[in-house]
């Protein structure tokens, strides 16, 4: 689009498109803001007259017709950016079809004041509804606070939070307990695990799948703190294969952490799988970059997201529809890090 085309574009008003579609202004309002008292036809030709017409309507100018702001927020607490971005890649997709915008604020799960701090973003801003993340959607105080203000949210955890009008939960119990009778069929008994944080229910329902998998009692040696962290990957690694019989298996409660397992296994001459096997946790984009790529549990961060958002949309155009209440099931990605013991 040349400069003269751009500027027409920018030209064309809602007066344009209700003339040229031959329908009223307040149809094609209608319209734009998905009112389902629209027929099909109309809605039709009025949307082919908008993208004909180039038509881009300002979220200023909707938000006046219609008393939304058109910007939901994405609550979060996670320094991972692996799994953020995937998140927010989800969320942004979903927003870009319904005209909406995404705002981001980042809180802090250890703050005693977050679902004030929450609230009064939300009070600033006036989004029209927000997508809370782990570990900040494990805080019960947030929905409560969203709640009482009338506003909506959708949580997306490992374990349910009643206070939700509406969650996504991934069954990472069901998933890391499914990983521990693998590695045991798999003839694998020396078997390692790298914890998360042990406040975070993520790391307490993994850690539990995977013991409850595993079946015999762990030996502490054998179970290292870590907090979903790079380097305390590379820290808890380096102490479980200095032990005079290390494990052949480890299981790091996320990608980023076995990465760091990978490091320190090549730094001491380890060979992967063939020496030891190495699985993760979230099928993030670095699961694939190293070498050997990573087996591990994927959690589909961006599908989550996405209907997440679709789901609050539909909570903010005041659809109450009946979600499905199961935990959404995980899939062990099998790749070169992970073998039979030798």
């Amino acid at each position: 689009m040349g400069v003269g085309e751009f500027g027409a574009a920018l030209s064309v008003t809602i007066d344009d498109v209700a003339a040229a579609a031959e329908v009223s202004i307040r149809t094609v309002s209608r319209v734009l803001n998905e009112s389902p008292n629209v027929g099909d036809e109309t809605r039709k030709r009025v949307l082919e007259t908008i993208e004909r017409l180039g038509y881009a309507p300002s979220t200023r100018a909707r938000a006046l017709a219609s008393g939304r702001s058109f910007l939901i927020a994405m609550v979060q607490d996670d320094p991972n950016a692996h799994v953020i971005g995937a998140l927010q890649r989800g969320i942004v997709d979903a927003c870009s079809s319904h005209g909406y915008e995404l705002v981001v604020r980042p809180v802090r799960f250890g703050n005693p004041d977050v679902a004030q701090d929450v609230e009064n973003f939300v009070r600033r801003s006036r989004v029209d509804g927000l997508i809370v993340l782990p570990p900040a959607s494990e805080i019960a105080a947030i929905p409560e606070r969203l709640n009482r203000l009338g506003v909506p949210s959708v949580g997306i955890a490992s374990v349910w939070v009643p206070e939700y009008p509406c969650m996504l939960v991934s069954n990472e119990r069901g998933a890391s307990r499914a990983l521990g009778q693998h590695l045991k069929a798999l003839g694998h008994r020396r078997i390692a695990m790298i914890e998360g944080p042990p406040h975070f229910r993520s790391a307490q329902e993994r850690k539990a799948g995977f013991l409850e998998g595993v079946g015999a009692a762990m030996p502490e040696a054998f179970l290292r703190k870590g907090d979903y962290g790079f380097e305390s990957g590379l820290v808890a690694a380096e102490a479980l294969l200095s032990l005079d019989q290390p494990p052949t298996a480890i299981f790091a409660s996320n990608d980023i952490m076995a990465a760091g397992v990978v490091k320190t296994a090549r730094e001491r001459g380890v060979a992967i799988p063939e020496q030891l096997s190495v699985v993760g946790f979230d099928d993030s984009d670095i699961a694939s970059i190293i070498t050997p790529a990573l087996t591990t549990i994927r959690r589909p961060l961006v599908d989550m997201a996405q209907a997440a958002t679709e789901r609050l949309l539909e909570m903010i155009n005041g659809k109450r529809l009946n979600w499905p209440q199961e935990p959404i099931d995980l899939t062990l990605m099998h790749r070169q890090s992970v073998s039979s013991p030798r």
